[in-house]
């Protein structure tokens, strides 16, 4: 995003330095109908969450945050909920666009997305990582509104994710769930919930060998209510997928999983929703 789309409907831009020993966010603007809002919080990290107008996004909306993490500075990137994506004939986007200067790290943490029947939607996220930057990702994705018989009924679901270290592609991976392809309810099984995490850079080291090491070790029952696994993607990014039979059950292997990134980060962001 250039410096002159900052007042395109749906666009953002945050920067976070290191100030005086602790992270600062130093510039914040937003577009409606996407917000951004950057409490105040004790600890070395700076937080920021952002939501939009209207409780979700609805067709046409196109939103676009990009984030800047300067040297040796700490963002949390969340959200206020889940992102609910209305029915959207046209289609609806998000798209974030960060870059993790040396030393910095950038936990973008945000709530699943739940589609209503009838949502398209597309999300693109693309991360640049200096050398010695570090990097933690969660997407998740929900089935839609179950309780009211909106069980993979949208028409159509996907996801982007390019990874990318001192200017080359280190992983690029994507999510299509299209009903065109084969009847998403009757594929997806038992399963409610999605989500990939995605772990890379200096910081989270020994916090991948922890959770692939947990992953590998598990047993494997008959009809588990989660089924994990994870992949080694070169010496310096952990690729894991989680399937869920709930969104509650999602959130809790989610954070189990994470507790040792939560550790390194000195926060815990799900403390405060689940």
């Amino acid at each position: 995003m250039a410096d002159g789309e900052i007042g395109v409907a749906g666009a953002a831009r945050l920067a976070v330095a290191h100030v005086a020993g602790r992270t600062a966010v130093v510039e914040a603007r937003a577009h409606s109908p996407l917000r951004l809002l950057a409490p105040r919080v004790h600890g070395d990290a700076a937080w920021a969450f952002t939501s939009s107008f209207g409780g979700g996004l609805v067709d046409g909306d196109a939103l676009a945050l990009d984030v800047d993490v300067r040297d040796d500075a700490t963002l949390l990137l969340l959200t206020q909920a889940s992102t609910k994506v209305y029915r959207s004939p046209r289609g609806t986007s998000q798209a974030l666009r960060a870059r993790v200067a040396r030393g910095g790290t950038l936990a973008c943490l945000p709530d699943p997305i739940t589609c209503f029947a009838g949502a398209r939607f597309a999300q693109r996220i693309d991360v640049e990582l200096a050398t010695g930057a570090s990097l933690v990702l969660t997407d998740a994705v929900t089935s839609g509104r179950s309780a009211r018989g909106e069980r993979w009924v949208f028409d159509r679901y996907e996801s982007r994710i390019v990874v990318a270290c001192a200017g080359s592609p280190v992983l690029v991976d994507a999510v299509l769930l299209d009903p065109a392809q084969g009847e998403l309810p009757s594929r997806m099984g038992r399963f409610d919930a999605l989500s990939t995490l995605v772990l890379a850079g200096p910081r989270f080291a020994a916090a991948r060998a922890v959770i692939h090491g947990d992953v590998s070790a598990r047993a494997n029952t008959a009809r588990p209510t989660s089924v994990v696994a994870s992949s080694l993607v070169g010496e310096d990014v952990l690729l894991v997928r989680i399937g869920a039979t709930s969104t509650a059950e999602l959130v809790t292997q989610q954070r189990a999983l994470l507790a040792p990134v939560l550790s390194a980060l000195g926060a815990d962001p799900f403390a405060r929703k689940w």
